[in-house]
């Protein structure tokens, strides 16, 4: 670092206000998939309209990342960051007080270009903001705050919103995202423009077949997922047994079990990329189908929500190392495609599940959704991946 950078502590204050800013970025992500009824109910759509709130931020997600990789290299990164987190909170603040559903999408327009636009910047922050030595340690920790928010966030917001209504807990994220704003302001240096990847990096990545498989297998394993998942509430909802205090702790319970899914998935990639992935999938798979026959009982849907839970915590992860494990030197305008193809199926899923949900009911959304992770493994099955360890040049740090 130069002889004008802030102090190692400051530095490492840096680190973790963008982490902190991580964490709310992706919380706002998946908060409507716990108040998906709340919002429903009181903006007067349906469970199936109410779920283009994480539709249409995917879409827009998806084209942004790739943009601000090609066109954003001249700007200084803390501006960008801080104008992402002002973007961030307008659009909570503008969510909370929707007078109706199409104010609502608009809100979540501005979302999808906080989120493409963090996930592009957030993946080099980290080694910018220390020595060279620390920086696989402020990376680790910037997307340790990615992962809490995915498995935490909708919980959070489920009791919130079960306390105070769901207005309240956009509100609150708001003020939240707003203080971490502020924060930054003060902590982050100026981080001047590195040199664009450019179009070059974002294709290189395509001329590699496992990594086109790698793509594919996104494609199936995360659309399945968020078919089901974004519809998960209505489902527990749907049952007599469960009651709204026991909805939150299963909601808590999938999250708990997706930071340890988290981690253990790193851990056993590193040892055996193919057998970890084959076994993440299936039991995500395998526990989604299971819910419309276990699921309706207690016991029965918290096993499974555990299960999905471990499933789906190590799943982006390892499927992360797989893509880049084939384009080693393709990191960056790979993460661009990689978020890119993560927003678009995550829009996909939820859409087509919320016509299922309309038509078929929630039941036919879990087997749905189950079918087409399970799918996935069949693509697994085409690639060429010999070793079954990943090298450490291959393990960027992203959840």
């Amino acid at each position: 670092m130069s002889a004008s950078s802030p102090s190692l502590s400051k530095s490492w204050l840096a680190v973790l206000s963008v982490a902190l800013g991580a964490f709310v970025v992706v919380t706002s992500e998946f908060l409507p998939i716990g108040l998906l009824t709340h919002i429903a109910g009181g903006l007067e759509v349906t469970a199936g309209t109410a779920g283009l709130m994480i539709t249409i931020p995917g879409l827009v997600a998806a084209i942004a990342a790739p943009v601000m990789t090609i066109t954003a290299g001249h700007f200084d990164r803390r501006t960008l960051v801080l104008f992402l987190i002002g973007l961030l909170v307008a659009s909570n603040l503008l969510a909370a007080f929707a007078p109706n559903f199409a104010v609502m999408i608009v809100a979540r327009v501005l979302f999808g270009i906080t989120l493409g636009g963090f996930w592009t910047i957030a993946v080099t922050l980290g080694a910018r903001l220390v020595p060279p030595g620390s920086a696989a340690r402020a990376t680790t920790i910037i997307f340790a705050g990615i992962s809490i928010a995915t498995v935490i966030g909708v919980p959070s917001g489920t009791l919130i919103a079960g306390l105070a209504g769901w207005r309240v807990a956009f509100i609150v994220l708001g003020g939240v995202a707003l203080l971490i704003g502020a924060v930054q302001l003060f902590v982050l240096p100026s981080l001047p423009s590195p040199p664009t990847p450019g179009v070059r990096q974002l294709v290189s990545l395509l001329g590699h077949s496992d990594a086109r498989l790698g793509l594919l297998t996104i494609a199936f394993v995360i659309a399945g997922h968020f078919a089901a998942y974004t519809y998960v509430t209505p489902f527990l909802k749907d049952s007599a047994t469960i009651s709204p205090g026991s909805l939150s702790s299963l909601l808590l319970a999938f999250g708990v079990a997706g930071i340890v899914g988290n981690f253990a998935g790193g851990a056993f990639a590193a040892r055996n990329l193919r057998l970890t992935l084959i076994t993440a999938v299936s039991l995500l798979a395998g526990a989604v189908m299971l819910l419309p026959v276990f699921g309706h009982q207690l016991t029965g849907a918290a096993v499974l929500l555990i299960a999905w839970g471990l499933a789906f915590g190590a799943i982006p992860v390892v499927l992360q190392l797989w893509v880049f494990k084939a384009a080693p030197e393709a990191l960056e305008g790979g993460a661009a495609l990689l978020v890119s193809t993560f927003q678009i199926f995550i829009a996909l899923g939820s859409v087509v599940g919320g016509r299922i949900v309309d038509d078929l009911g929630t039941s036919a959304v879990m087997w749905a959704g189950g079918a087409t992770a399970l799918a996935g493994l069949g693509v697994v099955a085409l690639s060429r991946h010999k070793k079954s360890s990943v090298p450490a040049a291959a393990q960027p740090h992203l959840v």
